[in-house]
């Protein structure tokens, strides 16, 4: 079976879109459209949880690319156990860990995103509705402080709103180890960020990650993404 088998064959068969799994089957079985399409209806989820977890654009691009390639090259390993978003979204954590392990080994003089000296985006984002950039420049400075198991399952859980459960699937870990991870990094960012609370209606609750601090920009294509900084 091929991706065109599913969207073209009988009669009818085009009026549903083919599932995640039946464009792994069809992409293993040879099919070059089927990855590509998986792709492009998960790639803006795999892309926000990548800039969250490594906290630089040039960084969780390169983390989404190396992932989406060891996940094109070893589909045929996909043994249907998890959801197939579960299993992709498992080979991104992994790749920003990876590289966030990696930096932590060999640090380099920290620059801010985008290379910029003030650290603020230079051409227009999608955000969600936020006070003042200020703070969302705060919000993502915490998240970006907390150690980084905590950190994978605070955006996952938290900024991504993928159930404990999933997000333990992803992460390769036990569901109360998520739930420990995101109590310890709620309870430091919460500290980090207390000024906040009561600040224009704008605060962090119960030490949850305010929804301004998810937004982000969509993943670039090709080339591009190193000239979106």
């Amino acid at each position: 079976m091929t991706f065109r088998d599913v969207s073209a064959g009988a009669p009818g068969a085009g009026d549903s879109a083919p599932t995640d799994a039946e464009l792994i089957r069809a992409h293993v079985d040879g099919d070059p459209e089927a990855f590509a399409e998986l792709v492009r209806r998960h790639r803006d989820r795999l892309w926000a949880v990548a800039l969250r977890t490594v906290g630089d654009r040039e960084e969780a691009a390169d983390a989404v690319q190396d992932a989406l390639l060891n996940a094109h090259r070893n589909a045929a390993r996909f043994r249907g156990d998890s959801a197939v978003t579960t299993w992709l979204h498992r080979i991104v954590v992994n790749a920003c860990l990876d590289r966030i392990r990696r930096r932590q080994a060999h640090p380099t003089v920290p620059l801010p995103d985008g290379s910029h000296p003030d650290d603020r985006p230079t051409g227009p984002e999608p955000a969600a509705p936020a006070p003042d950039q200020d703070t969302v420049l705060v919000v993502r400075d915490a998240l970006a402080a907390l150690p980084v198991e905590q950190r994978a399952a605070i955006v996952l859980v938290d900024v991504q709103g993928y159930p404990v459960a999933e997000a333990a699937e992803m992460l390769g870990v036990a569901e109360g180890t998520v739930k420990s991870r995101c109590a310890r990094g709620r309870a430091r960012m919460a500290t980090t960020l207390g000024f906040l609370r009561g600040r224009d209606g704008n605060h962090t609750g119960r030490g949850n990650v305010p929804s301004g601090s998810a937004a982000v920009a969509p993943l670039p294509n090709g080339h591009d993404r190193r000239d979106q900084r």
